[in-house]
């Protein structure tokens, strides 16, 4: 147990203590006898010296762990019988997401001979501690944090279910219903009821059900650090978190788009369930006409209409703006006006997106270029499911940029996604299958 454990420790035993006294007065609607008051006063005295104790130990290591960071350049370059062996530290935990990263560093560079114990006990613990390649786990808390950031900046990612999953844990298999129908007797994979006179017999039914699996697949990142910028915890933390924080976005997102489910999540653009709307008759390439969009949204599931988005590739965006729904003359001979289809960005009150169809519309760097399949997308990502685990794998070397006296930052992300369903459905009355995905068809 460390001096900063031990101490706490004591500071417990002895609050338990004077809590006691305490409760034993007021349980008894009486004041402290004399022995009492001295034994209370004696013990707040004790509290107060642990108190000291701990604020002198804390600084104290904060300054060890201060001089060997900045050492720690100089002792790596020492003859090998000049160099040092050291554990630095007692505190529980990292202040800092840049601290921990500034700890592994020290240890990789000093061949495992300055180690701060935090490394070794982190709450998530440690998966290697090889000398030259530290491979440790971010804390809990900056994990979350890393991970929080990177869900919240994205616009997908931040509309997805998301699933943790244990640490021992590689995947996830669900039982969902096989239901691809809405046909009598199809619903819910084949259940089904009658209406029937007096003493008419039914015909027994059931759910059809169908294992959903996912399984955890990997994202790694990698990053390099000057030895300048390893001095500044604060510098290094806010460079690494946002440069993952957007790389993993930007690698999830366009996965849960167009990943196609080998070694990455199954994106919605490659998935069984998509409905693909064809183009309009005679329709030229590459364009978009209000008939393509009303169509769309003919075609998306009923129920998934009050959270669905459409995503959109920006090269789309100057036809939208001319999208009107036409109004003719009496004759019906020619157009004498039209209500826009497309409201853009402020066109009402607390709109602060564009809407299509009373939608959000997002432009989106992941959807392919005007005239392809996915340039414009309606769905639903309540209807997307992923797993992950929030414990990022993290490891540092540095030899892979030795020369241009550079450490190596590694993050490996464990997750992966595809849609809910499995295919599209067709409804209880009428020809076109419905789904919470539906893309334009390639005008080529």
């Amino acid at each position: 147990m460390t001096i900063v454990h031990s101490l706490m420790q004591e500071k417990a035993d002895l609050l338990k203590k004077a809590r006691a006294l305490s409760d034993t007065a007021s349980r008894e609607k009486r004041v402290f006898t004399p022995e009492e008051q001295a034994s209370y006063d004696s013990t707040m005295a004790e509290i107060s010296n642990v108190n000291t104790s701990l604020e002198r130990e804390r600084a104290l290591e904060e300054q060890e762990r201060s001089m060997a960071i900045r050492t720690i350049v100089e002792d790596s370059r020492r003859p090998p019988t000049e160099r040092r062996t050291e554990v630095l530290g007692n505190q529980d935990r990292f202040a800092t997401f840049g601290e921990q990263l500034m700890a592994v560093v020290q240890a990789a560079k000093t061949g495992g001979r300055v180690v701060d114990p935090r490394l070794l006990a982190a709450p998530l613990g440690m998966s290697e501690a090889v000398a030259a390649d530290g491979g440790y786990l971010v804390m809990q808390d900056h994990a979350t944090e890393l991970l929080r950031r990177t869900y919240e900046m994205g616009a997908i990612l931040s509309l997805v279910r998301r699933v943790p999953i244990s640490a021992n844990a590689n995947g996830l298999k669900i039982n969902a219903v096989a239901e691809t129908s809405r046909l009598t007797g199809s619903r819910w994979g084949g259940v089904q009821s009658y209406w029937l006179s007096e003493a008419g017999t039914p015909t027994a039914k059931k759910p059809v059900f169908r294992i959903m699996e996912l399984s955890l697949k990997k994202l790694i990142g990698l990053c390099y650090a000057t030895d300048e910028l390893l001095l500044d915890a604060t510098a290094l933390e806010s460079v690494i978190t946002q440069a993952f924080s957007e790389e993993f976005m930007f690698m999830l997102e366009d996965a849960i788009i167009e990943g196609d489910g080998v070694g990455k999540p199954l994106g919605i653009l490659n998935s069984p369930c998509l409905v693909s709307v064809a183009k309009e008759t005679s329709q030229a390439a590459a364009t978009v006409q209000s008939a393509n969009i009303f169509k769309m949204w003919s075609r998306l599931w009923s129920r998934s209409r009050p959270n669905a988005v459409w995503l959109i590739n920006q090269d789309v965006e100057p036809q939208l703006y001319s999208m009107v729904i036409p109004v003719k003359n009496v004759a019906g001979s020619e157009n004498v006006g039209g209500s826009a289809v497309y409201l853009p960005a402020g066109t009402l009150a607390n709109q602060p997106l564009a809407t299509l169809m009373g939608r959000p519309v997002i432009a989106c760097e992941y959807c392919p270029t005007v005239g392809t399949l996915g340039d414009i997308v309606l769905a639903d990502f309540s209807q997307y499911l992923t797993i992950g685990k929030e414990a990022l794998q993290y490891a540092t070397s540095i030899h892979v940029a030795f020369t241009t006296d550079e450490q190596a930052f590694r993050f490996t992300l464990r997750t992966d996604g595809q849609p809910i369903w499995n295919a599209a459905l067709t409804p209880f009355k009428g020809s076109n299958t419905q789904s919470p995905f539906v893309a334009l068809a390639t005008r080529a």
